[in-house]
């Protein structure tokens, strides 16, 4: 029997972006996969921050953002993806294979980042779909629970396989050797499936409503508090706004960079 070797894909040099090669790929079902990539030795992010990730494309790589998924101290850079089986760059990244190349972009950026957040005791990330990325960023972060008693990551997808990183997650990153022992006090994922039978079912909102969310064995008020609560908010153009809007009405203010708030969202994939 013949074995046919796959040669890796490699990529012309760019001088406006990183070259770098592919170490893992993992398929969560015919709609999600995650990938990891190394990371140059002369980046630098904070933990939610994004980068651009493309393949080339002719004169100029075919680029979009991507947040990252691991923490700002990791050797590899994570992302999560869909797949778009007409997308102009995810029906070719989702192909990719340990060994081939991506571009990366030179300078991350973003707002999901403590930075953006005044102090507070509890920091809710609400997230939809593969806006769970940044967030993965953040949990594995140690810096982020020294600034908060509390993390409460909420995940809504339609399907119960869409819940990408459940059992790290529900472990409460057990297997992570920094935040192991913090994250068992101080950790709670919440995810919540809206079409398919679940545990938790129905929209983050519905949650916040009806008090579901703040049941033991979370602590503090049964309702979000811009006295106490820190929000990031990454998933849907619509959660998004309708969430901004819901803040903005209960006394939050909005962060950024330039001005630390109660709440934040990453508007590069908003506006």
């Amino acid at each position: 029997m013949t074995v046919q070797t796959l040669e890796p894909r490699l990529l012309p040099e760019h001088s406006g972006f990183h070259t770098s090669t592919v170490r893992w790929v993992r398929h969560w079902n015919e709609h999600l996969f995650s990938f990891a990539i190394e990371r140059p030795a002369s980046l630098r992010f904070r933990s939610g921050e994004f980068v651009m990730v493309g393949l080339d494309n002719g004169p100029r790589p075919l680029m979009r953002a991507y947040s990252i998924a691991s923490p700002d101290y990791a050797e590899e850079l994570e992302f999560l993806s869909i797949k778009v089986p007409d997308g102009p760059l995810t029906s070719r990244l989702q192909t990719i294979r340990a060994g081939d190349q991506v571009y990366l972009s030179r300078k991350p950026t973003g707002t999901l980042v403590c930075d953006a957040l005044l102090p507070g005791s509890r920091l809710f990330l609400f997230s939809t779909g593969t806006g769970l990325a940044p967030f993965l960023s953040l949990v594995r972060d140690p810096e982020v629970y020294d600034r908060f008693s509390q993390i409460v990551l909420v995940h809504s997808v339609r399907r119960v396989s869409d819940l990408a990183y459940h059992d790290e997650l529900m472990a409460q990153l057990a297997a992570d050797p920094l935040v192991a022992d913090q994250a068992l006090l101080q950790f709670h994922y919440v995810p919540t499936v809206t079409r398919e039978p679940f545990r938790n079912t129905g929209r983050i909102q519905a949650m916040i409503d009806d008090g579901s969310l703040f049941a033991p064995p979370l602590m503090g008020a049964p309702k979000l508090d811009p006295e106490t609560d820190r929000v990031m908010l990454c998933g849907s153009t619509e959660m998004i706004r309708d969430f901004a809007h819901m803040l903005d009405g209960a006394g939050f203010e909005e962060g950024s960079n330039a001005k630390m708030g109660h709440y934040v969202i990453e508007r590069a994939f908003v506006d």
